[in-house]
């Protein structure tokens, strides 16, 4: 899922994943190529800490939806869960083991780079 993921954002924003950390060099990041803010931050963590059962790992990503409200609603949904290893309230994982299909995914790495983009200044009327 992660390679179709990374397709898509290479076609929609000519986008490649970027590996900043040599302690977890398997968590890619997305970031937008102006700004170098994260749009999306791959991750492979233990089922457990996430609340599911089983034994394991299981690969997911994080988004930024840009609001808690909408953070919050998605989390009670199946296959999102409230953002793991991120401490901001705007933040969600997702499951890339085809719970979430990968269309919806892809609408919700949209969402996240739309809301961590550079802001646009208003010039003076």
């Amino acid at each position: 899922m992660r390679e179709k993921i990374f397709a898509y954002v290479k076609q929609t924003y000519g986008v490649e994943p970027d590996y900043p950390f040599s302690i977890a060099p398997g968590y890619p990041v997305l970031r937008h190529t102006d700004n170098r803010k994260w749009f999306a931050l791959f991750m492979d963590v233990p089922r457990n800490k996430l609340g599911l059962k089983g034994e394991g790992r299981v690969d997911i990503v994080n988004v930024k939806t840009g609001d808690v409200l909408l953070a919050d609603w998605l989390a009670q949904q199946e296959g999102f869960f409230p953002g793991y290893h991120i401490s901001r309230g705007t933040w969600v994982s997702v499951l890339l083991d085809g719970t979430v299909p990968e269309e919806e995914i892809c609408h919700w790495i949209d969402v996240s780079f739309a809301v961590t983009a550079p802001k646009k200044r208003q010039g003076k009327p």
